[in-house]
């Protein structure tokens, strides 16, 4: 199933198992594909803060949240204390 049937089936009440098992599909694809988008804008040389803006939180949670999750091949610039 791809994502616009995934959303639509998420979307319909009608079968609320159907439903919650597509809206969990729907959280792990975003959880990927934002792993994924911070991953680029770190290599794009964008600051944990920037990204923390463009995702709505702190930038502390996105580094808590990613920090150790992110390739570690990548240069990320660090800050000075």
């Amino acid at each position: 199933m791809d994502s616009p049937q995934i959303t639509a089936v998420a979307a319909d009440t009608s079968d609320p198992r159907a439903g919650l098992r597509a809206v969990a599909s729907l959280r792990t694809l975003a959880d990927v594909l934002e792993l994924r988008q911070v991953e680029a804008a770190l290599r794009a040389g964008m600051s944990w803060q920037h990204i923390a803006d463009a995702l709505g939180v702190t930038r502390q949670a996105v580094h808590k949240k990613y920090a150790k999750r992110i390739d570690q091949n990548i240069d990320i610039p660090r800050r000075n204390a």
